[in-house]
C-alpha cells in the first residue's frame, strides 16, 4: 500500500478506542505509517445517539478533548450518523449532539437520505455530509443518485475490484474508496447493518449476521494497491483498524 504521497488523505477508524487513552498516542499505535498531514479526519462514537449506525454503540470511543485536539492539529471528527431509520422528530431530539461538533473540520456519514438532507440545510458548516458504505453504491446509477445528496460518497470494498466502473466516475475528487478491507469484502448480504441500525435505538433487538461465524470466509486484513486508484485520480481513502488476528467483524 502506497501512502506516502502528501497529497493522499485517510479517514481512519477509532472503533474500540478507549476514550481515555489520548488520541494522538492512540493514532501512533495504529496508524503510524502516516504522517498527520495524511489524516484528514477520525471517526468513530463520540456520546451516545440513536442515530448511530454501522457498529453497536456500547461506550464513547473519542472524548470531548480528543476531538478538541485533533481540531486544533486541523483533523476532522467524522461521526456516524448512519442508522438506517430517522424520522424528524427524532432527528431534532439529537440536534444538540450534532450542533456540539458542528465545525468546519468536522464531517457527518449518513445512510439515510432524508436525515443528509437536514443535515446539509441546519448545519452548513460540516465539511461533508458523506454517503455510508452501508448504502452500497456499486453502479453508475446509484451513484448519480447520491451524489445529488451528499457532498462525497463512500464506496464498497467491492468496487475496488471493479475498475471499469471507478474509471467511468467522473468526479473522482468526491468519491472515497477502502484502503483495506475486512469481513464486509466477502460478505454475500450485509445484513449486520441493519440490525446494528435497530439495536442502536436502545429498544432491544438482535445482532444479525448473514453467515455463522464458524463458516464465513474471514480473508484478515486486505491491503488494496492504492496506485492503481491513485493514478486514476482518487485521493480520499477510508482505513481500518485491524483487531488482533489482523480481523475485522467478529
Amino acid at each position: 500500500m502506497n501512502k506516502n504521497n502528501s497529497s493522499i488523505v485517510f479517514t481512519v477508524s477509532a472503533r474500540g478506542k478507549n476514550p481515555r487513552k489520548p488520541i494522538f498516542s492512540f493514532l501512533r499505535e495504529n496508524y503510524g505509517e502516516l504522517s498527520l498531514n495524511q489524516i484528514e479526519s477520525v471517526f468513530g462514537f463520540g456520546e451516545r445517539s440513536t442515530l448511530y449506525g454501522g457498529r453497536f454503540f456500547q461506550n464513547p470511543e473519542l472524548s470531548d478533548r480528543d476531538v478538541r485536539q485533533l481540531n486544533n492539529a486541523g483533523i476532522g471528527f467524522r461521526i456516524p450518523l448512519t442508522n438506517h431509520f430517522a424520522d424528524y422528530d427524532e432527528y431534532k431530539i439529537n440536534t444538540p449532539l450534532i450542533s456540539k461538533y458542528h465545525h468546519e473540520l468536522n464531517s457527518i456519514i449518513c445512510t439515510n437520505d432524508e436525515l443528509a438532507e437536514w443535515l446539509r440545510t441546519d448545519f452548513p458548516k460540516f465539511n461533508n455530509i458523506e454517503a455510508s458504505v452501508i448504502k452500497n453504491i456499486n453502479n453508475s446509477f446509484k451513484l448519480n443518485k447520491a451524489l445529488k445528496i451528499f457532498t462525497c460518497v463512500v464506496l464498497p470494498m467491492v468496487s475496488n475490484d471493479d475498475l471499469d466502473f471507478l474509471s467511468s466516475i467522473e468526479d473522482k475528487k468526491r468519491i472515497r474508496l477502502f484502503a483495506n478491507g475486512g469481513c464486509a469484502y466477502t460478505c454475500p448480504s450485509k445484513i449486520c447493518y441493519r440490525s446494528q441500525s435497530k439495536l442502536n435505538k436502545f429498544k432491544g433487538g438482535d445482532f444479525k449476521c448473514s453467515q455463522l461465524i464458524k463458516e464465513r470466509e474471514l480473508m484478515g486484513m486486505i491491503d488494496f494497491d492504492l496506485k492503481v486508484f491513485i493514478d486514476m485520480g482518487y485521493t480520499k481513502f477510508k482505513l481500518l483498524r485491524s483487531r488482533p488476528g489482523l480481523m475485522t467483524g467478529f
